[in-house]
């Protein structure tokens, strides 16, 4: 723990705290201050001025990163008959009906992506506990409850991602790599900002986004300037 904390240390010093980074430096800064010997994560922190306790400034959405997470993604699918073997073609990692439903009330846990056709939602409904905690719960809103199965399953697979504000007003969300390139990262980070803005709360006043930060997974975060970050991505 003491020489990750120095190494962390060392990699924190090396950014101005009073500084907001122009969007593409400040990203090539975080990537360099990695120091794990894993690909890290590349992560993002969005502060936006909501109140999520307001069910109208409640931000949710997802959105398809260009170049996805880098992380591979095992997809469940709720479906039976025609749309299971749709969901098998499509590449879904596991596929079920009732039986997947008892298996996921037996522990069975081994999935990123849940989607359901709206027929199945009854039963799936018995697991909201259960998938709901953990994120995976399928919703309509975020396209995966769906007859478009292929879709569905192709565009989680290719990296669409969902993002919910937390209750302090921050979305988290990882938006690559450190192996990606910084052109990648951006396009990511572009498509986030762009699915984020997109949503702002028609009750919400004055700035919107209110500060950006980028980190590695285990590096320091490194605050981006906002202003350039919103002229850029919401032309």
């Amino acid at each position: 723990m003491g020489k990750r904390g120095k190494k962390y240390d060392e990699a924190r010093g090396q950014v101005d705290r009073s500084k907001a980074y122009p969007v593409a430096e400040g990203l090539a800064l975080a990537k360099s201050l990695g120091f794990a010997k894993f690909d890290e994560s590349i992560d993002v922190a969005f502060r936006l001025g909501v109140n999520p306790k307001y069910s109208d400034q409640m931000v949710r959405g997802s959105c398809i990163l260009p170049h996805g997470t880098g992380k591979v993604v095992r997809v469940l699918v709720f479906a039976k008959g025609e749309k299971a073997i749709e969901a098998e073609k499509a590449g879904a990692d596991v596929v079920g009906d009732d039986d997947l439903v008892e298996r996921i009330q037996g522990g069975f846990m081994e999935f990123d992506k849940a989607v359901a056709t709206p027929d199945m939602m009854a039963k799936v409904g018995r697991l909201g506990k259960i998938l709901g905690r953990r994120g995976l719960m399928p919703n309509p809103k975020l396209g995966t409850v769906t007859f478009d199965v292929e879709n569905a399953v192709k565009e989680a697979k290719a990296g669409r991602i969902e993002f919910k504000v937390e209750k302090a007003g921050i979305v988290h969300a990882c938006v690559g790599r450190k192996s990606f390139s910084d052109e990648q990262v951006l396009e990511n980070v572009g498509a986030l900002a762009e699915a984020i803005i997109k949503l702002r709360p028609a009750s919400v006043k004055g700035a919107y986004i209110r500060t950006l930060g980028i980190s590695t997974s285990m590096g320091p975060g490194v605050k981006i300037d906002t202003n350039e970050l919103t002229a850029s991505f919401a032309k």
